[in-house]
């Protein structure tokens, strides 16, 4: 099987909606939260999204985090909706992380999408994204 051709897309993620809520705060070791983001795209992805996520807080304010993000957009000209699925951290006031498209997971003209990229930002601004993509 030969490695498919893939587009690189860049773009940017502003933050609408950033709701935290913690569901297990021990009296040693991390705070687990489960946040609610809403959130647009805009650059060679443009669109909203919906994700969740489920972190991992330290005392130093360092961070890991999972969540599945719904995106309704479009990439080059093709609309619908797919899911990423992200893992990342935060360090030194940085949050950064990669991401996937997953599988089977894209509608409308972006039925076939799958792809691989991820974001930076400084801790409560604007993200940069990157994803490369093909459509399978």
């Amino acid at each position: 099987m030969s490695n498919p051709e893939t587009t690189h897309a860049t773009g940017r993620i502003t933050v609408h909606k950033y709701e935290p809520t913690a569901y297990e705060e021990p009296a040693e070791g991390p705070v687990l939260t489960r946040i609610h983001v809403e959130e647009s795209f805009s650059g060679d992805i443009s669109g909203e999204g919906v994700v969740e996520f489920l972190q991992s807080a330290n005392a130093d304010g360092s961070a890991s985090f999972v969540g599945i993000e719904r995106v309704t957009g479009t990439i080059a000209g093709r609309s619908g909706t797919f899911l990423l699925q992200d893992q990342g951290s935060v360090a030194d006031n940085i949050v950064s992380g990669e991401w996937f498209v997953v599988p089977e997971s894209g509608t409308g003209k972006l039925a076939g999408l799958r792809g691989t990229g991820g974001f930076k930002a400084n801790l409560g601004e604007n993200a940069e994204i990157w994803l490369d993509y093909w459509f399978e």
